[in-house]
């Protein structure tokens, strides 16, 4: 296995990629939302989450086209066991994906988004990751890393334009806006209702009288992504934890934009991710984690003081 640092330029390739695809399911997500034909099949990988022909569209649509711009990859997809592609038996570059993330709401025409981070089995790292907004105006968040050795950050509108993300929140609790996903009526938005010296904090007065501290709903890694860019302040996982494919693209975009992520511990979350062999990479795959992500430290240790799980 020799070690493959991606130029940016594959960072590019892979952002275009993403886009192309992006294009393609959207116009059939809007015509599911429209007619409620919404292809959904049972999940027997996670069989509490929704599965529609449209994930498995796009598992397949993106092992086809990573193939013809990466020689040799592990292809790690939320929809199937990982799998090596090309002809190297031991390749450097593991190529981790969620193609539909939030789909019970992307064919609904409401939510929808797409992971994808490439990661280095030789330097234990992310060196590439891209989370798609199929929606939205804001459409594609990236980070790489750069020849340097630095970690960059960006997002790209619709119209092509890039913006650096380099200037997260600097923001206190009382006037923090934090993010959760909190959709799921028991084992998640209950949890998250039972902490009251959370809400109460976050609720308190600033020096004006006023609470500015709200409450927001938000979904896998673009919620990571949204403290990157600074729209969000933080966000948190404190119930079922996320899984690799849902944390770690937006956690390498928010740390490379210079946000922390921490566990319920305080301690930082590395980007080892554990997708170094396939027995590991097997193992991360079914592990869920439970995160406060924050523009910066101080924010973060405020969320965590409060929680009580």
């Amino acid at each position: 296995m020799s070690s493959e640092t991606p130029a940016p330029e594959l960072a590019e390739t892979i952002a275009e990629l993403v886009k192309t695809t992006m294009g393609d399911i959207r116009p059939r997500l809007v015509q599911a939302a429209l007619t409620g034909h919404r292809a959904e099949n049972e999940n027997l990988r996670h069989e509490d989450n929704f599965l529609s022909d449209y994930d498995l569209w796009m598992h397949q649509r993106y092992k086809e086209l990573l193939s013809q711009v990466l020689p040799s990859f592990i292809y790690a997809s939320e929809e199937d066991d990982p799998q090596v592609i090309g002809d190297d038996p031991d390749p450097d570059l593991c190529v981790l994906v969620d193609p539909l993330d939030t789909s019970e709401l992307a064919v609904r025409a409401l939510h929808g988004y797409t992971h994808l981070m490439v990661y280095s089995r030789s330097l234990r790292r992310p060196v590439i990751a891209i989370v798609g907004d199929i929606f939205h105006h804001v459409q594609l968040y990236l980070a790489f890393h750069d020849h340097d050795g630095s970690d960059r950050a960006f997002l790209i509108t619709a119209d092509g334009d890039q913006h650096p993300l380099d200037s997260p929140s600097n923001a206190h609790l009382p006037q923090a806006l934090v993010t959760n996903y909190l959709m799921r009526p028991t084992e998640r938005f209950r949890v998250l209702a039972q902490q009251e010296q959370f809400l109460d904090a976050l609720s308190a007065p600033g020096n004006n009288g006023k609470a500015r501290g709200r409450i927001g709903v938000d979904f896998g890694s673009i919620s990571l992504c949204h403290v990157a860019a600074g729209f969000t302040d933080a966000t948190m996982e404190i119930a079922k934890g996320f899984a690799v494919w849902d944390l770690s693209p937006g956690h390498y975009i928010l740390h490379a934009a210079g946000g922390v992520t921490i566990d319920l511990d305080g301690n930082p979350i590395n980007l080892d991710h554990g997708l170094n062999t396939l027995p590991e990479i097997n193992t991360t795959m079914g592990t869920r984690r439970k995160f406060i992500a924050a523009g910066n430290q101080a924010l973060a240790e405020e969320i965590r003081a409060t929680i009580q799980i």
